[in-house]
């Protein structure tokens, strides 16, 4: 089978690898559609090291080519959306309650991390049963890219930020992620939600998912911003989504004392995150960070995929670049990485 792959760091082109083998829980799926995330991006860049003919990719929906001997409630031809985190979930860390972290930190992320990932003609997605779901009725497989990463971590922001009934939250970067954190912390009932991004399209996306009001990082110090809007009070919650490490640092001075902050973004690089001491209430401000990889899994995708069949989300905005075959996606992974101004999400489609 051919692949389109990270050839070492900076280098990408297409590889040619065996079919990967089935086990006896495990699938091996085609991919209908994958879509490309700034992590596979970050991936070429060099951010989780050198890897050699790796396949990318971990967004993806498809159908099942084969299924293994004790896999119970998938079959092949069925449509199924994949998460981009792949738990083992008989693992003594899913039991834990961090399935993300099954055999070691951050070891669910198993697609263009540990193992090749799904820009290829056939995958390999472990433990089937508990890490496919059925594709909704209604739902194109390039809705369901969105369902794969975006979504659940986007979610997983507002999850991880303690979202109340009637919160004000700061939202730091709305990219594709950001959006999802947007309309994550709108279904979780937040009355006030500042964006902080200066894309236009994003913006006006970003309003469709519920944000209020907006600020560009240009203008000055995000924290003298928030604070100016909420009256010297800070905000009760902070998702982060973009940035680096030093954003850690202005989403502390803009939060109320008890206040929570939420990180879902891809640190790719410096070596340290500093939480100011004064703003930290000199280490006793109730002030905490969360940070997590998104939990992955069959019942997080069935739940989210009921939101979208349902009209409770609709992913479609995200999607504003539709490329079709093998051929187009070296161009979708170059986009990705220009990121011009009408851009939040490339699709790649190979179905018809």
């Amino acid at each position: 089978m051919k692949g389109f792959a990270m050839l070492k760091i900076g280098e990408t082109g297409w590889v040619e690898k065996e079919r990967p083998a089935c086990g006896p829980t495990d699938a091996i799926v085609k991919p209908l559609a994958v879509a490309i995330c700034t992590s596979d991006i970050h991936t070429i860049g060099g951010a989780i090291g050198e890897r050699h003919n790796m396949i990318l990719g971990h967004e993806v929906c498809g159908e099942i080519d084969e299924v293994g001997s004790l896999v119970k409630d998938f079959k092949k031809g069925d449509k199924v959306l994949i998460t981009a985190i792949t738990p083992d979930w008989s693992s003594v860390e899913a039991q834990g309650g961090y399935p993300m972290h099954s055999g070691g930190m951050l070891n669910g992320w198993k697609f263009s991390n540990a193992k090749d990932g799904v820009f290829s003609e056939y995958f390999h997605v472990n433990d089937a049963d508990g890490n496919l779901s059925l594709l909704p009725e209604g739902m194109t497989p390039e809705e369901a890219c969105m369902l794969s990463d975006m979504v659940p971590t986007g979610f997983h922001g507002a999850e991880l930020a303690d979202i109340q009934y009637g919160d004000s939250v700061l939202v730091i970067g709305i990219g594709p992620v950001g959006l999802m954190s947007v309309a994550g912390a709108s279904l979780r009932g937040a009355s006030r939600i500042i964006a902080v991004g200066t894309r236009p399209k994003c913006i006006e996306v970003a309003k469709l998912y519920g944000a209020n009001e907006f600020l560009s990082y240009k203008n000055g110090p995000i924290d003298e911003q928030v604070l100016k809007m909420t009256n010297g009070k800070g905000v009760d919650k902070v998702i982060i989504a973009g940035g680096g490490v030093e954003t850690f640092s202005e989403a502390i001075k803009c939060l109320k004392a008890g206040g929570k902050i939420g990180n879902v973004n891809y640190l790719g690089e410096g070596d340290n995150v500093l939480l100011p001491r004064l703003e930290w209430g000199v280490g006793m401000g109730h002030k905490t960070v969360f940070g997590g990889l998104m939990p992955g899994g069959r019942l997080r995708s069935e739940k989210l995929g009921s939101l979208v069949s349902s009209g409770r989300l609709d992913v479609k905005p995200l999607i504003t670049h539709v490329y079709h075959g093998w051929d187009e996606l070296p161009q979708a992974v170059k986009i990705m990485g220009e990121k011009p101004a009408d851009l939040i999400k490339p699709v790649v489609v190979f179905y018809k």
